[in-house]
């Protein structure tokens, strides 16, 4: 068999094995902070405090925040857009439950459209309070394809995985503020 009927096989190969992926996905990491989780709670459930820890505020200066909706918990909105690689799309907190969970209707716009869902849950654990973060989502045909060629749970965790840890260390260095 020759290269040119190996890489029309290969190809075909790859586009019917996305079709078998799953057509959802979900993304999940934790942290124990030592705090409780209303003094968490606060650095989440208001968008303006996201500026100090959140992984991608920092990936694109010229990225322009729009706040808009209540100052804090449900229906607070958050609009974005950059020019770099932040894109641009839109958070709004759908439920916020205190000191125990929140989610995040999560659309992005650019460089490509998905609407996902964000939490964040809050478990007391002694000192300690357990925070997980996860997004979820459809996985549309597209996703399903670059997912074989990009590990998307290893991508975005590596970045929920830096948010948490930054979050942990600011409440953890300032425990008796309730905002940076």
């Amino acid at each position: 068999m020759t290269i040119f009927m190996l890489l029309p096989i290969s190809v075909i190969a790859i586009l019917a094995f996305a079709v078998t992926r799953p057509n959802a996905f979900r993304i999940e990491r934790s942290i124990l902070i030592q705090a409780p989780p209303d003094k968490i709670f606060y650095f989440i459930n208001d968008f303006h405090q996201w500026q100090a820890w959140s992984p991608w505020e920092k990936i694109d200066p010229t990225m322009q925040r729009i706040y808009s909706g209540t100052p804090q918990g449900i229906g607070t909105i958050y609009d974005w857009e950059g020019k770099g690689k932040s894109g641009a799309g839109r958070m709004e907190i759908t439920e916020s439950r205190i000191s125990s969970e929140i989610f995040i209707q999560l659309d992005f716009i650019k460089p490509f459209k998905a609407h996902n869902i964000a939490e964040f849950r809050l478990i007391p654990e002694g000192q300690y309070t357990e925070l997980t973060w996860s997004m979820h989502g459809p996985s549309p045909y597209i996703s399903k394809l670059m997912g074989i060629f990009l590990n998307i749970d290893r991508t975005i965790g590596k970045d929920f995985e830096k948010g948490l840890n930054r979050l942990k260390q600011i409440i953890e260095t300032h425990p008796s503020s309730n905002h940076i």
